[in-house]
């Protein structure tokens, strides 16, 4: 077909950003090398996150947008309105759960304050002694490779997908694939995680491989998408390792654990100490789960900004190339609402809140 936009990457937010723009009216090709990629290694979790007011004004819009698709969404797309609960060990994070829920009520997103007495009710699996939770109901989980998929198939159309590996992007806009052969239109999104950072070495992100372990079918064991409220500071350091409590009730009655952070690492295979590492960090608070057969574990590569925020835009200086990459652990989350930045943007449009935050920064240079 003839595109007016050609997108690279096939993940998550590249499917949602081909979603967006023939939503718009435009014809979209989307070219995936098929290389894997956050979107299949990652969570899936739908949670609106306030590390900082961009960032929650992002997910907020994005968790909303997931919300509305859900009832549309295939059955293999596996969403579950479960809910976050942000878990509170002590005094001083039921604290941090008091803070956390006036900054999201002062958006108007529903939440709640639990005792430990309400937690330990709701989550029978969580050892004794925690000091409370903050319950998000808005929150979800999906299973996002298959919800990308969906997402390119609604506009069968306007939407064409080819496997091809996108080798250059030369000066004049034009993509020079693996086979030899070329590809040019009018606008061209750059949209595949860390495997942005060959095509266009500049970008300022960084590869955060992550361990993830799912275990057997062990229905009703948790309820809700189990978070510590710690994990802001335990998972998201600059620099350096770190694990955090977070646990998934899949839908098959499944429980997928995590999480680990380790910088400046693509070597994608399994460490031991690590997944150890995080496990112990889980047992902390699932003591049960010690119990619980496991059957797979495995790594994926976050493309980790600077400031933890995406990089949604225009390139500075590549003519014709648009940006949507970034986005750490949060892809899946907010590819709706940053879709929908660079949709509006690359049409002319007005965003539903303000994209400034997200525009391109901190590329070197060019020589």
């Amino acid at each position: 077909m003839d595109a007016d936009v050609i997108v690279i990457g096939a993940g998550i937010v590249g499917a949602a950003c081909a979603h967006a723009l023939a939503q718009a009216g435009r014809r979209v090709c989307v070219l995936d090398a098929r290389l894997g990629g956050a979107t299949g290694a990652g969570m899936g979790h739908l949670v609106v996150m306030d590390d900082n007011a961009a960032e929650l004004e992002l997910s907020r819009h994005s968790v909303a947008q997931w919300r509305a698709l859900a009832p549309r969404l295939g059955a293999d797309c596996a969403y579950s309105p479960c809910g976050t609960l942000w878990i509170a060990a002590n005094d001083e994070e039921m604290a941090e759960a008091e803070r956390k829920q006036q900054r999201l009520g002062a958006l108007g997103i529903e939440s709640r304050l639990l005792t430990a007495a309400e937690l330990a009710r709701a989550e029978p699996a969580l050892r004794a002694g925690l000091s409370g939770a903050l319950e998000v109901p808005g929150d979800g989980i999906l299973y996002a490779p298959n919800a990308a998929r969906w997402l390119l198939a609604q506009h069968a159309a306007s939407v064409h997908v080819e496997h091809a590996k996108v080798e250059a992007l030369e000066d004049d806009g034009t993509l020079r694939l693996a086979d030899g052969s070329r590809r040019r239109a009018p606008q061209v999104v750059l949209a595949n995680g860390i495997e942005a950072t060959a095509l266009c070495p500049e970008l300022p992100i960084r590869p955060k491989k992550g361990h993830l372990l799912i275990t057997d079918r062990y229905p009703g064991t948790v309820h809700h998408q189990l978070v510590e409220l710690g994990y802001v500071t335990s998972a998201h350091h600059s620099d350096g390792d770190s694990v955090a409590f977070n646990v998934q009730p899949r839908p098959t009655g499944q429980l997928l654990v995590g999480s680990s952070r380790q910088f400046d690492t693509t070597d994608l295979a399994v460490e031991a100490p690590m997944l150890a590492r995080m496990l112990q960090r889980t047992l902390d608070y699932l003591p049960g789960l010690a119990g619980l057969n496991a059957v797979r574990a495995w790594t994926g590569l976050r493309a980790a900004s600077p400031d933890g925020l995406p990089l949604l835009g225009k390139h500075p200086w590549r003519e014709k190339l648009w940006l949507a990459v970034g986005h750490e652990g949060l892809g899946v989350t907010t590819a709706p609402g940053s879709a929908h930045v660079l949709a509006a943007l690359m049409t002319g449009a007005t965003p539903d809140f303000d994209a400034a935050p997200y525009a391109p920064r901190g590329l070197r240079e060019r020589a």
